[in-house]
């Protein structure tokens, strides 16, 4: 029986006379027309998998190609500004060049001591105390703590305090305190917490 026969025989048939525990009983044309049918659905579900696993890998390529878009557009900022960058660090390297030579070193703090002395008297105050008190480490340098005592007129304490910006060292001013005393007056006494800074190197301890 050829195949165009089996065709007719199978629109006569019965559908309900289909054995589903016996495939091997059913019209070979019946077979065909499954197994084609099987196939078919093989396939469009292969394909269905196969195109969502490429729009996958599509996306997680098109999220690297947007990373190494903006890589490169940085990379490229960067470069074409590469000259702009050596100078200001150079620049920075020379302001901390300046700055940290403003820091006094232990040796050179007796003397910082005496500019303040010196500046005090300038400006015509009578200094009764400048004492040096113990440093204070902090992460990147080492603050020097002075207490100063000096009474004067309040010009005088206005310009010795202007003064203090003037010398060579960086000098803060803190913790002011000016009072009248009846023994000085109409001098006024003044005690000033005045601190400078040495850089911290690595044979300095915490």
């Amino acid at each position: 029986m050829n195949f165009s026969e089996q065709l007719k025989a199978l629109n006569e048939f019965d559908l309900s006379d289909l054995d589903m525990e016996n495939i091997g009983s059913w019209p070979m044309a019946l077979k065909v027309i499954v197994l084609a049918l099987l196939y078919a659905a093989i396939l469009i579900a292969g394909f269905y998998f196969h195109v969502e696993d490429l729009n996958k890998r599509l996306g997680v390529v098109e999220q690297e190609e947007q990373t190494l878009r903006q890589d490169f557009e940085k990379k490229a900022f960067e470069a074409a500004n590469l000259e702009a960058y050596k100078a200001q660090l150079v620049e920075m390297e020379q302001r901390f060049g300046t700055l940290v030579a403003q820091l006094p070193s232990e040796t050179e703090v007796p003397g910082l001591l005496e500019d303040i002395t010196d500046k005090g008297e300038l400006n015509g105050l009578s200094i009764r105390r400048i004492d040096l008190l113990d440093e204070q480490v902090q992460t990147f340098y080492i603050e020097l703590p002075i207490a100063i005592e000096a009474v004067g007129s309040y010009h005088d304490l206005g310009a010795f305090i202007s003064g203090m910006a003037g010398l060579p060292r960086i000098v803060t001013l803190h913790d002011f305190e000016i009072t009248l005393d009846a023994d000085t007056a109409p001098m006024l006494e003044m005690s000033i917490l005045a601190k400078t800074y040495r850089y911290r190197d690595e044979n300095d301890e915490v």
